[in-house]
């Protein structure tokens, strides 16, 4: 918005000039993002207990893990409104708002963000932590990736194709089968986001570090020089999601600082599915999505601890973990809860800078 309405007086003032470069946007957007959590976030955390949307810690299946979590009852929870208003307020002041690649990305955010909030709010409802049943909930993320999938194919440039990091050489061309490539992204990162969110800060700060890295692919992908000398995939355009990416960031840092242990609010469905479905959205766009299962190695192991200890339990009767996903194993295990959550991020700092290489290692 603030481009459309101080670009132009560059003509009155040089210093208008700034508001063309994408990184001063980014940047602005990301220390707004921050200033909006840390301003409204008290009160909206005040408005959460008033109205006694707290979490409720289950006892029935691991007693022990109960033991760890049991102080955390009634904790509020649904503070993912806090980084939702954060992202969308500083992404209509400092990006392009009529660029297709940042709607598309904001109708998706705030589309899983209500999916988490019907989710949230009938937990709290029925007092216990069952929501919306796994397949309504399913059902909603497949129609929104069909949604998204139906908007690359009608009315952008992106080639049904998907490539490889590390080979520059093989990129596969998927045709009708690109529909459920998407749906796939889209419904995986929304939900091993969700899955990680169990630690204080665990699911934020991994977040804050993808979002950061995404930051930087889609700047790169909407600069055509930069692609012709990496050869990577140019989008036109692409540029404008480093905003809304920077913007994810700054929320990210600003609830983090309510969100670190010990929380005094939790981010629920409502944070965690719109945040997983942005990050699964602008990696579709700008065609890094099998990109993200290296930057968001620790929601992808996440989210393959849960399938697979499904999978080993009805195979043999027996769990591979102590508990999934996979930070409950650690817990069980005697670590610390921050000490997983800070070991987990110092992992994904590791990803995101190995993700990074595939520029140049192709």
């Amino acid at each position: 918005m603030l481009y459309y309405i101080l670009y132009p007086l560059r003509e009155w003032w040089m210093g208008f000039n700034v508001f063309k470069y994408l990184t001063f946007r980014a940047a602005m957007a990301s220390l707004t993002a921050f200033v909006i959590c840390v301003i409204f976030g008290p009160m909206i955390i005040e408005w959460l207990k008033t109205v006694k949307f707290g979490q409720n810690i289950r006892k029935e299946y691991v007693e022990s893990l109960h033991d760890l979590h049991k102080h955390k009852q009634g904790t509020p929870t649904m503070g993912g409104i806090i980084m939702i208003l954060a992202i969308a307020l500083s992404t209509m002041l400092w990006a392009d708002v009529l660029n297709r690649y940042v709607l598309i990305t904001m109708a998706v955010f705030l589309a899983l963000g209500l999916v988490g909030f019907m989710d949230d709010y009938m937990k709290i409802l029925k007092k216990r932590n069952l929501g919306l049943t796994a397949r309504r909930k399913f059902i909603y993320q497949i129609l929104i990736g069909i949604a998204l999938a139906l908007f690359i194919l009608a009315w952008t440039p992106i080639p049904t194709t998907i490539a490889f990091p590390f080979f520059k050489n093989i990129v596969i061309e998927l045709g009708f089968l690109y529909l459920f490539f998407v749906v796939i992204v889209i419904t995986g990162s929304s939900n091993a986001v969700n899955l990680t969110d169990g630690l204080d800060g665990l699911a934020t700060g991994c977040t804050v570090f993808v979002a950061l890295a995404y930051s930087i692919l889609s700047y790169l992908t909407g600069n055509f020089k930069v692609c012709d000398y990496l050869n990577i995939f140019y989008l036109q355009g692409a540029g404008e999601l480093s905003v809304f990416c920077a913007a994810m960031v700054g929320a990210g840092l600003g609830f983090l600082w309510f969100n670190s242990f010990p929380a005094t609010v939790f981010m629920g469905d409502t944070g965690s599915l719109a945040l997983g479905g942005a990050i699964g959205t602008v990696a579709v766009l700008i065609k890094k999505e099998l990109l993200l299962l290296i930057v968001g190695g620790i929601f992808v192991a996440e989210a393959l601890s849960v399938m697979l200890q499904v999978f080993w339990y009805k195979t043999t009767r027996k769990r591979l973990f102590k508990m999934a996903p996979l930070h409950h194993h650690f817990q069980l295990l005697g670590w610390s809860e921050s000490k997983i959550t800070i070991r987990f991020w110092i992992v994904a700092i590791m990803l995101v800078l190995l993700s990074l290489t595939t520029l140049k290692l192709q």
